[in-house]
């Protein structure tokens, strides 16, 4: 009888699967639901609460379509606070600098700084250079950059007066710029093509100048329908700027400027409108071949110094031999800061070029040439030693612009662990982003605890918000803590500001 009654159970199981399936799901969604919103806890551990908070803010019904991944860690226990997905696969934006700040943090140094070379195969005879003049790339971002936190920008001007004094009046070979210390990957994988005018994708190069950029200042005219006027520094012929502007009236209020590079050229299109009484502005556009771009900007400004040039300028890549420097002679030279500050104009600003820039200078440190292969090579035992899944990592590039970046939560804590074991620690802790104070997370927690406390890293692109660092909670325990919303559908601001909760939660909570 018994069996003759299973029997019949599963019979009429089988008859009606669909509604048994359905009722299967449907219990475990309540099981869910049930489990999701009636956590118990004890309201007497300051642990389980702050837990149980925690929980609560990655349940807002803004993100039920997204993704949040998140691992928080105490630094001194190596206990798990929090983590939500950690072990998922994210699409990190600009916190992927920390996987090349740190690891260059470890394989060049505080200490390292970059060397541009400027020498001639030729000779000095009565004023005259008779010979070439080269500059030798090192892969140095900073060579009159613009987020160099303001202590040293290099002219041109200084190596020119630098061969007046030398007695050299002319030069009757090229400008060659030699980028060799690099491959010639200009951009990094994944990019789209709709970057290539924007600042934030300039080309990659071993001799760079300006952040290989042009700066276009807009301003309009004094007259209706008069074009804006148009200015550029450096003031240099190696672009062609096509101005396409119209100044319209006051009433109008229009800033509708936007900018345009032809590919594989250097013809800047200049377009839209801009109402009396608007502000100038400043923006900042790349340029094609920076190596091109920077030894005609060299010339340039030998030539206003009375230096004349006879040669052109032209790319070591243009030669069919590699050019050979045992016979050479060095006739100035640049040293840069030290990467303990670089590193800074890295992660405050979270400056792409500078990032890409040095984390092929880490391949080209330890292989001879800079790439992003070898760049990979010399960073994947740093992060592994950390515990980093280097075999699951997929690093596309130093920046974190391509979307084919993916890491998880675990890894940058990982890292942000890791680190804080580090001789090098406190240059990297100090390159961050300080809430409420500098860098991308100035305006953000101010007037709580997590102000001036959290040394975070944030990251954005589309559909995109990380926030990875530390915070020291109110009886000193810091934390390690990576937080990563992905593919939402409401402004960034809603994953900011559950951030932002967190951590100034974590920096109030005591034991």
């Amino acid at each position: 009888m018994v069996a003759k009654f299973h029997f019949k159970l599963f019979e009429n199981i089988i008859m009606n699967k669909e509604k048994y399936f359905c009722l299967f799901w449907f219990s475990l969604l309540l099981s869910s639901c049930s489990s999701r919103h009636n956590v118990q806890y004890d309201p007497n551990n300051p642990l389980e609460k702050l837990q149980y908070d925690i929980a609560q803010k990655f349940e807002d019904s803004n993100f039920v379509n997204a993704h949040w991944g998140v691992l928080i860690k105490s630094l001194k226990s190596g206990e798990t606070i929090y983590a939500r997905n950690e072990k998922k696969m994210f699409m990190p934006a600009s916190n992927m600098k920390l996987f090349t700040t740190s690891s260059a943090m470890i394989s060049l140094g505080p200490n390292y700084r970059y060397t541009t070379r400027l020498v001639t195969n030729g000779e000095v005879k009565n004023g005259v250079l008779n010979g070439d003049l080269i500059m030798i790339g090192s892969g140095d971002p900073t060579i009159s950059g613009r987020f160099d936190s303001g202590k040293v920008t290099i002219t041109f001007e200084q190596w020119a007066d630098s061969l007046k004094i030398l007695g050299i009046n002319q030069i009757k070979g090229n400008i060659i710029g030699d980028d060799n210390c690099f491959d010639d990957e200009y951009y990094g994988a994944g990019w789209s093509a709709d970057y290539e005018t924007d600042y934030y994708a300039a080309q990659i190069s071993g001799l760079s100048f300006n952040d290989n950029c042009v700066d276009i200042r807009v301003a309009p005219s004094a007259t209706i329908a008069d074009v804006c006027s148009l200015t550029w520094s450096p003031n240099t012929r190696y672009v062609n700027i096509i101005n396409q502007t119209t100044t319209v009236a006051e009433t109008d209020s229009v800033n509708d400027i936007y900018f345009e590079r032809k590919r594989g050229t250097n013809n800047i299109f200049v377009h839209g409108k801009l109402s009396i009484g608007k502000r100038p502005f400043i923006e900042s556009v790349t340029v094609e071949n920076p190596t091109k771009y920077t030894v005609m900007v060299l010339k340039e400004i030998l030539e206003s110094k009375g230096i004349s040039v006879l040669g052109a300028v032209v790319d070591a890549d243009d030669f069919a031999d590699t050019l050979r420097y045992e016979h050479s002679t060095q006739l100035a030279s640049f040293t840069s800061l030290p990467y303990s500050e670089i590193v800074k104009t890295i992660n405050k600003p979270s400056q792409n070029f500078y990032t890409e820039q040095v984390f092929r200078t880490i391949g080209k440190e330890r292989y001879g040439v800079g790439s992003m292969d070898n760049g990979r090579s010399a960073a994947f035992p740093i992060l592994s030693s950390w515990g980093v899944d280097t075999a699951r990592l997929r690093y596309a590039d130093g920046s974190g612009l391509s979307r084919q970046d993916l890491i998880t939560p675990s890894d940058i804590v990982s890292i942000l662990s890791g680190m804080s074991k580090e001789n090098s620690f406190l240059p990297f802790y100090e390159s961050l982003p300080i809430a409420g104070i500098d860098g991308t997370i100035k305006g953000r927690m101010k007037g709580t605890k997590a102000e001036s406390n959290v040394h975070a890293k944030t990251g954005s692109i589309g559909y995109v918000r990380s926030l990875s660092g530390y915070v020291t909670s109110s009886d000193g325990e810091q934390f390690v803590f990576s937080m990563i919303a992905n593919h939402y559908t409401v402004p960034t601001r809603f994953a900011e500001k559950i951030q932002d909760a967190v951590c100034v939660m974590l920096a109030d909570f005591k034991r």
